[in-house]
């Protein structure tokens, strides 16, 4: 329970406070200091989940390491911008300004209106772009691991992916996951 004579809490004495009690659950148990995502989709609205997890773990001290396989691959690939979209096509989900019919959504164009759109709601609501998130997981040390099975399936070299990817296969990733008190399929 949160005691505090303070009524008034900031953001900052927030964070501090979720920091503390991490650090005495790690002290409990430190298996708890790992985490291992699996980030397997590459549409920039399944980009941002692994990230998002991932960083915000790396900021509450615990070693990361996301390992990207199949589509996922797309999140790491030097040319993401271009390859991360989102599509309206099968994606009830996805809220639309106006209700569209599905043949309305696979019509030429409406991919990149979908990823335009997405693209400006997360800056205007102050979301980190793909690219800020990649910089701050590097910047954090979070491994970035390519799935090298994937790569080679796909054509891919070294060279196609973004500065600071590690490569490996499955098992990589799962002499990372045995150490890891919290694993993610995303």
């Amino acid at each position: 329970m949160l005691e505090t004579h303070d009524t008034k809490l900031t953001e900052d004495s927030v964070r501090q406070l979720v920091r503390e009690e991490i650090q005495r659950a790690f002290k409990k148990d430190p298996a708890k200091k790992q985490a291992c995502i699996i980030s397997s989709k590459g549409t920039l609205d399944w980009a941002y989940p692994p990230l998002i997890l991932a960083t915000a773990a790396a900021a509450t001290g615990m070693d990361v390491s996301v390992f990207f396989t199949f589509y996922g691959l797309n999140v790491i690939h030097k040319d993401f911008e271009r390859k991360l979209k989102v599509s309206p096509v099968g994606n009830p989900g996805m809220p639309m300004p106006v209700p569209m019919p599905d043949i309305v959504s696979s019509l030429p164009g409406m991919t990149s209106m979908a990823t335009t759109m997405m693209k400006s709601k997360f800056a205007n609501k102050h979301v980190a772009s793909i690219r800020e998130l990649l910089d701050v997981a590097r910047e954090s040390e979070v491994k970035l691991i390519a799935c090298q099975m994937t790569m080679d399936v796909f054509g891919y070299t070294q060279d196609d992916f973004i500065d600071g990817v590690e490569f490996g296969g499955a098992a990589a990733f799962l002499s990372e996951a045995r150490k890891s008190h919290l694993t993610l399929f995303i």
